[in-house]
């Protein structure tokens, strides 16, 4: 019996503020929040996400274990194999809790563990910060967060204050290290440079062993500027100066190391509150930023993820498409993907065959059974991107119909 399409080609439910990484042929989706009717609702903390890059098939697999509360605005990496999720915002406030779960699971089952037995202090309660992956180290920058009296310094910028039980709320520019194989935390004396203004709902990204930092808001301020931090040495860089045209301030963005010496900035929310649609790269070998004209203006997204696809192919998924701060209603569901360098020969040619699989239905049986196995699954993938397309102008035109 046929599976049903619509069961087959389902997506991963629209969100915002979630987390994903890629582990091998997979991408996997946690937690992250969507509006219904005004309030803000945040996704199941037992349900992951995953999607095959082959076939475009979406599956949802339930967690079991120690389960992270739901939650908005984590911080998630995966190292060897692992998803880590660091912070985040629920019902109760903001976490500094660390948890992970093995996605290399040989049956199937995928249980958090919420990490304990830790030595060091973690970094205090916050969300919307970024993280570097360094040799299998967490290195997480900033945030937006709370913190006490007695914890107040000059890597914290203060927004508002509750004075009676003396808890202030600000941003943040402090580095801390969390070492994956000691279960440890430290926080690395830096050794020279400016620091990056605090900040929250900016963006990290690693290239060789610096790690850099785009943009972000603190206070009614958002930035566009660079910097990088030496990972090995501690020291950051001041502000780069950049030669020629480079995007507009930004909060909510993505940036994605795409090769050796260049990075992918996708997205955001402008300092006029506009959703962003822009995309850039930066060469780090010149200096410079430049803009890709071909992206379509109509697909805006803020407060989503993307992370590098096995052939260099940047997948952003989720986000919203507006100003979350004035109409939250527009997260999406659908998952973008850039390709930013030449596929490969072999890509090419199975992308040719799965959507000419009608027209060559007769051959295809004929090749040799690992090449198959590959054909099958592009022909699943163009089959989803087609019936998805169809579903999405359907939609469109009942919305139309519906307000004319």
């Amino acid at each position: 019996m046929a599976a049903d399409p619509a069961e087959q080609f389902c997506v991963a439910e629209e969100r915002s503020g979630h987390c994903a990484v890629v582990d091998g042929n997979f991408l996997y989706v946690w937690g992250g929040y969507v509006s219904i009717e005004e309030n803000e609702v945040y996704l199941p903390n037992d349900e992951l996400w995953i999607y095959e890059m082959d076939s475009g098939l979406w599956t949802m697999h339930l967690m079991e274990g120690e389960l992270p509360t739901s939650m908005s605005g984590s911080c998630g990496a995966s190292i060897n194999g692992k998803l880590y999720i660091f912070g985040g915002f629920d019902d109760k406030g903001y976490s500094n809790r660390l948890y992970y779960v093995n996605l290399r699971t040989k049956n199937g089952t995928y249980r958090w563990k919420k990490i304990t037995n830790f030595k060091g202090q973690p970094p205090t309660p916050r969300d919307k910060l970024s993280c570097w992956v360094y040799k299998d180290r967490l290195i997480y920058f900033g945030g937006y967060g709370c913190r006490k009296h007695n914890e107040l310094s000059d890597c914290f910028d203060v927004h508002d204050a509750f004075w009676e039980g003396q808890i202030f709320w600000g941003w943040h520019n402090d580095v801390h290290v969390f070492d994956t194989t000691t279960e440890t935390w430290s926080q690395p004396a830096i050794r020279g440079g400016d620091p990056p203004q605090p900040r929250a709902a900016h963006t990290c990204a690693v290239l060789g062993n610096k790690g850099y930092i785009f943009g972000g808001r603190v206070l009614q301020t958002r930035m566009n500027d660079l910097h990088c931090l030496n990972l090995d040495t501690w020291t950051w860089s001041g502000r780069i100066n950049i030669s020629g045209e480079k995007p507009k301030d930004r909060s909510w963005h993505t940036l994605t190391p795409i090769g050796d010496d260049r990075l992918f900035l996708f997205g955001g929310l402008s300092s006029d509150n506009v959703p962003l649609s822009d995309g850039w790269i930066h060469s780090i070998t010149t200096n410079g930023w430049k803009q890709l004209t071909h992206l379509p203006k109509s697909r805006p997204r803020l407060w989503h993820t993307a992370c590098l696809g096995k052939e260099g192919e940047v997948m952003v998924f989720g986000g919203s498409k507006d100003d979350l701060h004035f109409m939250d209603t527009g997260h999406c569901s659908d998952l973008l993907i850039f390709q930013t360098q030449p596929y490969s020969l072999l890509r090419l040619c199975l992308d040719c065959i799965g959507k000419n699989a009608t027209l060559l239905k007769n051959q295809i049986p004929c090749l040799p059974s690992k090449l198959l196995q590959q054909v099958l699954k592009k022909i699943t993938f163009w089959a989803a991107v087609s019936h998805r397309q169809e579903k999405k102008a359907e939609t469109e035109r009942q919305s139309q119909l519906n307000t004319t």
